[in-house]
């Protein structure tokens, strides 16, 4: 083999003083970076720098397109650094600068605008959000937070409560697709990982916005840098009447990271925490208005990067949940307590050879809870006392996950391949390895195509909810099978300096797929239970995007800036026999979804930004009408309602200026009433506006 076409490089690729010719990937659409790199052996746990680029300076450039800064820019995945152009795999990210312009709330709702993200929102702010990629489920993808697995073995519907804001954000990297090698078992269809910002000088922002129903906010951080030391603390608090009943909330949250630079190695830590009470109307049931619901959260996690030619990555972590959860509010008539706690040790090795750059490693995640209604009933003297409440955890229930990686990532000519596979094994199902293998490949032609292809497999173990919870309108099944995927993703990708298109194709075999579903039986008894079962489902799918850089085409001087399109479109077919009456989740998938964003400046720093999103959901839910005889009786019906497609509407208009900034954010300007989980109905027309103060200190 001519060793001149084996281009591998050990050291971390940086890119320095783009010109208008070899920038054009990132100019392309003005704003939005797509960062094409894929993490070796990163397990669970991923650095800061795991997937992509380091933190992107948290300033906006000074230039005409007000561009990210992107010199000295060093993108890595893993502790495997590779040029954008020539990895295997395609990793979409969110830039600081994409966040700025949507007119988002919070962390779920920046997801919204993602084409293969499903984001079903059960409250305003980010109160109880589902998350899912690609047609599946909340509990098949893993959440990291600056690369820690977050993710809650109780209940996915707990996964997306985040101790940062949205300005706390760096940037979001999305992974789409099986992603088991890379990530563990939690990465059953794709990851999202949520970078936060490292300023590069001592100060202080602070900020307030109010706006409809009686909402209101305030958020503050503070960030002290040294020679090799960065600190930077953040909290904020927010509340809201609601705009719908028993839809009010108060939710307070604190991050504290750390990061130092020796010269044998690189550190970082964070300590993390989050408190929220919310009014949760018909959230886990239609027939239950009056929910409610107390969420805490804490997390701390340390991790360490040697330097040279082999590089040495132990992580540790631990995450910790309480829940309190009320079927009426104020009554003790279905209530809950749970405590769940999550701890992981993690040693990862990277090694660059002639051949190649190899990666290996090992992860143990332990995951256990306390519950008076989850797990296995203890023993009266084993009880254990609830935190702040009068009562005891009455159950328990505990596992463990071990898993082994072992990965290659080769890059010849034109060519990058990447392939690795994991080794698991989990207490809970028994202590038996199995194996689950992946490969990625991609060909560029030239400057501007990629074409890409990738195999994986992956494994999802049920959740802790699944497997034990019971209510009187629904059914854990302590029999569920872990869920099994097979998934084959193919692609292309073309960008100059005027447009950026992808079209991306994905068929996914599912088996032993999760879902709490209502079988025609149960229409005796007014069609009110769900079922937590397995079946197979068969997933497919294409995803289509586009930008244009409006400046290129029409000049420096146009107003506008950037025009954005996605579009996502997926099909499903289930296989097994037994017919099923209607679906909490698996089956209530986005068939359409289609997204818009039109960026520009209207005057001097007043800039302005639109988005539009479009949806058609799959599936129905059952609508329950309460009436009132002529005795006076009440009575409950229940009807299977579809869920109607619908279109949104927002805008955000800004003026910024060096030290300060004021906005204003108008969401859903149509005021259409909508669905996205059944029976939560959620606001019409409503608007937030602010300010932001930043001093250097």
């Amino acid at each position: 083999m001519n060793k001149k076409n084996l281009q591998i490089k050990a050291k971390s690729v940086t890119w320095r003083q783009f010109d208008r010719k070899h920038d054009a990937i990132f100019r392309s659409l003005g704003k939005e970076i797509r960062i094409g790199v894929l993490a070796v052996s990163m397990l669970t746990y991923a650095s800061t720098d795991s997937i992509s680029a380091q933190s992107l300076p948290s300033e906006p450039s000074e230039s005409g397109e007000k561009l990210m800064q992107l010199e000295d820019i060093e993108v890595t995945a893993s502790r495997v650094a590779q040029p954008m152009g020539q990895s295997a795999r395609i990793v979409s990210v969110m830039t600081r600068e994409d966040i700025q312009a949507t007119p988002a709330q919070s962390v779920n709702d920046l997801l919204k605008y993602a084409a293969g993200v499903d984001v079903r929102q059960r409250g305003a702010f980010g109160i109880q959000t589902d998350i899912s990629i690609n047609g599946g489920t909340h509990d098949q993808i893993v959440i990291l937070l600056n690369g820690v697995n977050i993710s809650s073995p109780h209940t996915g519907h707990l996964s997306a409560d985040f101790p940062i804001s949205v300005d706390d954000i760096e940037r979001i990297e999305i992974l789409e697709g099986a992603a088991s090698r890379v990530y563990g078992t939690s990465a059953f269809n794709g990851a999202i990982n949520i970078v936060t910002k490292k300023s590069k000088s001592d100060n202080i922002t602070v900020s307030a916005e109010g706006g409809s129903y009686g909402s209101a906010g305030a958020d503050a951080s503070i960030s002290l840098v040294g020679k090799n030391l960065h600190n930077r603390i953040s909290g904020g608090y927010q509340r809201s009447d609601g705009g719908t009943d028993n839809s009010d909330f108060n939710k307070f949250r604190a991050y504290y990271q750390g990061d130092a630079d020796t010269k044998l190695a690189t550190f970082d830590w964070s300590l993390g925490m989050s408190s929220q009470n919310y009014g949760a109307n018909t959230f886990y049931s239609g027939m239950y208005p009056d929910q409610y619901e107390e969420n805490r959260r804490y997390m701390a996690s340390v991790s360490a990067t040697t330097k040279g030619r082999i590089k040495f990555t132990p992580t540790m972590y631990w995450n910790r949940s309480l829940d309190h959860f009320q079927l009426i509010r104020g009554s003790k008539t279905g209530e809950n307590y749970h405590m769940t706690d999550v701890y992981g040790l993690s040693a990862n090795a990277q090694i660059d050879w002639s051949l190649g750059q190899s990666a290996i490693g090992a992860e143990f995640r332990n995951e256990g809870i306390l519950s008076t209604s989850l797990g296995k009933p203890l023993d009266e003297s084993e009880y254990v006392g609830i935190p702040g409440h009068d009562g005891y955890y009455t159950m328990r229930d505990n596992r463990t996950n071990v898993c082994y990686y072992l990965e290659h990532n080769v890059i010849l000519n034109r060519w990058s391949i990447s392939f690795g596979v994991m080794a698991n094994m989990n207490t809970m199902l028994d202590y038996r390895m199995r194996l689950y293998p992946g490969i990625d490949v991609s060909y560029r032609p030239d400057s501007r195509w990629k074409i890409y292809a990738s195999w994986n497999m992956a494994q999802r173990m049920p959740t802790f909810t699944d497997l034990y919870y019971k209510s009187p309108t629904q059914e854990g099944n302590t029999g569920l099978k872990p869920e099994e995927t097979q998934e084959l993703t193919v692609g292309g990708r073309f960008t100059d300096e005027i447009a950026t298109l992808e079209l991306r194709a994905f068929y996914r075999k599912q088996h032993n797929m999760i879902d709490w579903v209502m079988y025609d039986s149960d229409s005796v008894n007014n069609y009110s239970t769900y079922h937590a079962t397995n079946f197979k489902i068969d997933n497919m799918g294409v995803e289509l995007s586009a930008g244009l850089n409006l400046q290129k085409i029409f000049g420096e001087r146009n107003p506008l800036r950037l025009l954005s399109l996605n579009y996502a479109y997926i099909h499903q077919d289930r296989h097994d026999k037994e017919h099923i009456y209607a679906s909490c989740y698996a089956m209530d998938y986005l068939r359409h979804k289609f997204t818009a964003r039109l960026d520009g400046r209207i005057w001097k720093k007043l800039t302005a930004s639109l988005s539009f999103r479009w949806q058609e959901r799959m599936g129905s839910y059952i609508k329950y009408t309460t009436m009132t005889g002529a005795d006076g009786t009440p009575s409950v019906t229940s009807k299977p309602t579809k869920y109607s497609p619908y279109g949104i509407l927002d805008l955000q208009l800004a003026w910024e200026e060096k030290k300060y900034e004021i906005y204003f954010k108008g969401n859903n300007l149509t005021d259409h009433r909508y669905y996205d989980i059944g029976n939560v109905k959620q606001p019409g027309f409503w608007f937030m506006a602010g300010a932001k103060l930043k001093l250097n200190i």
